[in-house]
């Protein structure tokens, strides 16, 4: 076994102290050594680049030797220490193969320990301010039907839960990915990641625009269904800015970042109203509305649009409607000005 190869390449890998892993290894195997031979005097391992390992054990000077590994005879211990008496403690080398066995399970579980305390501090440095905000990483691996994102040296978890179904996820691929837990459930540290959470598309609209990151622009809320369409409501603390000019950028480059960010996904910037029938009517956009009847107990909306904008209005399989359902916290019931005209007369 080859400690000190291992450990060199460990230190390099992981940009670890090589001092400090020379020096707890060599006292957890002391440690061993000492459970091993039930040694009662002090034991002391130390790993030299050029020697290798070496085990010293401290001795007990007897009389009469009944157990070699614990014990040295006055005789020998003289030849050591001229002033030796029984009772002292003599430091001697041993064959460190008597012990090889102990010695690698020793080093590997003292290595693991080390290389989980190392992920467990990189992932604390990297992550610490992190949490519940967008860091950009590299596709490095995939694993089952989990993807893994290297950033800073650290591999975040992307859980096939929050994979959007239509992105490629190639190896080396940059993407940005929102980070939402630090699990500490199972035996080491774990950071998930999402591509698929409402606050990935909130923070990257707060680093593309920057009213948004000033404050002067304010996100309301977003409603989204990852990899196909989301919808986000917006207003601004001064008049003089338009908010959804400023999320669509000149030329619409700021929201077609986050568009190409996000492999095509369709984003529709609605202006936020304090008026529940305004901010309904900007959520159905590009549909338009001819009325609108609320009832606040059940928190719901009858909507009543042309007979052209139906369709327009609840969206392919429903996700207009479903969006702008989400987006304002109302239900949403549609129907065409000939529909509720056969309703109405209906009722009578």
């Amino acid at each position: 076994m080859d400690i000190l190869q291992e450990l060199n390449q460990i230190a390099q890998e992981r940009d670890l102290p090589l001092a400090e892993l020379q020096r707890e290894l060599e006292e957890a195997l002391a440690a061993a050594y000492r459970r091993y031979v039930g040694a009662r005097g002090e034991v002391s391992v130390k790993l030299d680049p050029k020697k290798g390992w070496t085990v010293s054990v401290e001795k007990e000077v007897v009389g009469v030797v009944t157990d070699p590994s614990l014990q040295i005879s006055l005789a020998e211990a003289l030849k050591r220490k001229s002033d030796a008496e029984v009772g002292d403690f003599i430091e001697v080398d041993v064959d460190p193969n008597r012990f090889g066995r102990i010695a690698a399970q020793t080093a590997k579980q003292v290595l693991s320990q080390k290389l989980r305390d190392a992920e467990t501090r990189r992932i604390h440095d990297v992550f610490a301010e992190k949490l519940d905000d967008v860091v950009t990483g590299q596709v490095s691996r995939k694993d089952g039907q989990n993807v893994y994102v290297n950033v800073n040296k650290v591999e975040a978890e992307l859980p096939k839960r929050e994979q959007v179904p239509t992105e490629p996820y190639r190896l080396n691929d940059r993407l940005k990915v929102f980070v939402y837990k630090v699990d500490d459930s199972q035996r080491r540290l774990r950071v998930i990641v999402s591509r698929t959470h409402p606050k990935l598309l909130k923070r990257l609209f707060e680093i593309e625009v920057p009213e948004i990151a000033s404050g002067v622009v304010v996100i309301k809320n977003v409603a989204r269904e990852a990899g196909q369409r989301a919808k986000i409501a917006v207003y601004s603390t001064d008049e003089r800015v338009d908010p959804i000019g400023a999320c669509i950028g000149p030329r619409g480059v700021r929201v077609q970042a986050i568009t190409e960010e996000l492999y095509d996904e369709k984003i529709d910037v609605v202006l936020y109203k304090e008026d529940p029938k305004e901010f309904i009517i900007e959520a159905l956009s590009p549909a338009k509305v001819n009325s609108i009847r609320l009832n606040e107990n059940e928190k719901s909306a009858y909507v009543i649009v042309p007979d052209g904008q139906l369709s327009l209005a609840i969206g392919k399989g429903g996700q207009n409607v479903r969006l702008a359902a989400k987006l304002t916290e109302w239900k949403i019931d549609i129907r065409s000005e000939s529909q509720a005209a056969s309703e109405k007369g209906g009722a009578r």
